[in-house]
């Protein structure tokens, strides 16, 4: 009898319950949870106000262990701003650039900034987003986030109202692919797209300081007026150098290379590295060595430079042998015993002469190949010159200048890129003509391109073709002169000879 009292006093209860329960409206359900937080707000409120801050402290610092145990996933944070200094993070922009490129599509709210030269733009998931991405097949997440910061700002260190964050987030058992391979990966897609999308940069030297202006010179391979063999030879030379890093690593080499660029004036050196510099995404570091006082400011120089860039030293045949010429002029004046009569202008005079430069050739070769010439990496180092035999044979050998190319006077495959270039001209009754008198013709691109420049608005192809053939012809006419004036000089030289052997 009490077991079954007992059996329908609980049937009672249940039935009571589920008669409260259905009878809650939302209204009371809410107003219910409503309570249940503010409890909970109250009792926290309570612990932060009269707890010990030890305490307090150790009880959150197990709290996380606990969490960490049940909880599977890793979390690491790249801030924006790093330091005291509060510099922007290179991990961050890496990974800004490479979210931008692979992800940030699945994202549903986007930011968009101008891209390079104004003339496209570059989306990029907005703040407190989240995005997956997948690596060896290892699914992983990527969230972007900000927070605010309370701190003084001054004129010389303004720090930013906001910081901005990105959060990977991954599962523990992969820990060791996630922080090895792929942040490895991520960071060097990142700096790749970052060289890919920037503005490439013209620098020029004012003493030991760079100062710089947008590079946008529009040469290219393909607008380079040269034999298309040997233009395929510097290309595929060019892309093995931007694709060896770890070759050079292991034969023990800084990755550099050197180029020497040699012939008559007007060949194309200048837009030659116009064309590298595109061609593999490059700065270009015009170094006026003029400008440069002494070894020390070139050094300077030298390690300022950054990598994936281009080092030109143009006329490096009138740039060099400032020193040396110098002590040369000096010690002959001396032993001639020429002296300044005037003590004032011999005192101007030193004083320019101290004022210029003081690079010396030891101090050159330690700038290409030394061992301050390993700072940094991925950097050609290029020297033009009109007359390669004025310079010093150390200068120009094999392992700093490893690579000689002649630019000489244009030929017919050359002048039919700059018939296409100027007028789409495939093909025309004039051209057999004008292939008979480049093989006896000394032209340089540079005349060969002002003859097809276009005379009028109509730009008639025809008469820049004739125009081009006068020219050859004239220039057919100067060598044969210039020819028959040597053997006049040779012949008299012979017979002054002769006369000299009879006396």
């Amino acid at each position: 009898m009490r077991l079954k009292s007992f059996t329908s006093e609980i049937r009672e209860e249940k039935k009571t319950k589920q008669k409260h329960l259905s009878n809650m409206t939302p209204q009371n359900m809410f107003a219910n949870l409503g309570s249940i937080l503010a409890s909970l707000m109250f009792i926290r409120a309570m612990f932060q106000q009269y707890f010990p801050h030890q305490l307090q402290n150790f009880l959150e610092k197990y709290s996380q262990r606990v969490m960490a145990f049940f909880y599977p996933y890793i979390q690491i944070r790249f801030n924006e701003f790093t330091g005291e200094r509060l510099t922007r993070s290179e991990a961050y922009s890496a990974i800004e650039n490479y979210l931008s490129s692979t992800t940030s599509m699945q994202a549903k709210r986007l930011k968009a900034e101008i891209g390079k030269n104004n003339q496209s733009l570059v989306l990029s998931m907005d703040d407190h987003e989240e995005v997956g991405d997948e690596f060896k097949g290892v699914r992983l997440w990527w969230a972007s986030g900000k927070h605010g910061v309370r701190a003084q700002t001054t004129l010389f260190n303004p720090v930013p109202d906001e910081k901005r964050h990105y959060r990977l987030t991954f599962h523990k058992k992969y820990r060791d692919l996630i922080i090895g391979p792929y942040l490895s990966h991520v960071l060097k897609e990142g700096k790749a797209i970052k060289v890919k999308n920037r503005q490439r940069k013209l620098y020029t030297n004012y003493g030991s300081y760079w100062s710089h202006v947008v590079f946008e010179h529009p040469a290219t391979f393909q607008t380079l007026a040269m034999e298309p063999e040997k233009k395929q030879e510097i290309i595929d030379d060019l892309n093995a150098f931007s694709k060896a890093e770890e070759f050079y690593a292991r034969i023990g080499r800084a990755w550099k290379r050197g180029y020497l660029l040699y012939g008559p004036p007007g060949t194309g050196k200048s837009t030659m590295i116009a064309a590298m510099a595109n061609h593999l995404g490059y700065d270009i570091y015009d170094l006026e060595l003029t400008a440069v006082r002494d070894n020390t400011e070139l050094r300077r120089l030298l390690i300022e430079t950054s990598s994936k860039s281009i080092i030109v030293i143009e006329d490096i045949d009138c740039s060099l042998d400032l020193t040396g010429q110098r002590r040369k002029k000096k010690k002959e004046k001396k032993e001639s015993g020429e002296e300044e009569k005037e003590p004032k202008k011999k005192e101007e005079k030193e004083e320019n002469e101290n004022k210029s430069s003081q690079v010396t050739l030891s101090g050159l070769l330690n700038f290409i190949d030394g061992l301050w010439s390993a700072c940094g990496g991925e950097r050609l180092i290029v020297f033009t010159t009109n007359y390669v035999e004025k310079l010093d044979p150390a200068l120009i050998r094999k392992g700093r200048m490893d690579k000689h190319i002649e630019l000489s006077f244009c030929k017919f495959e050359a002048f039919k890129v700059l018939a296409k270039n100027y007028h789409k001209l495939e093909c025309h009754h004039l051209f057999p003509k004008i292939s008979e008198l480049f093989e006896d013709a000394d032209m340089t691109p540079a005349d060969v391109a002002e003859h097809l420049m276009p005379k009028s608005i109509s730009g008639d192809a025809t008469l820049c073709l004739e125009s081009l053939i006068q020219g050859l012809e004239k220039a057919i006419e100067e060598v044969k002169l210039k020819a028959e004036v040597e053997a006049k000089k040779i012949e008299e030289s012979a017979k002054n000879e002769a006369k000299e052997e009879d006396k």
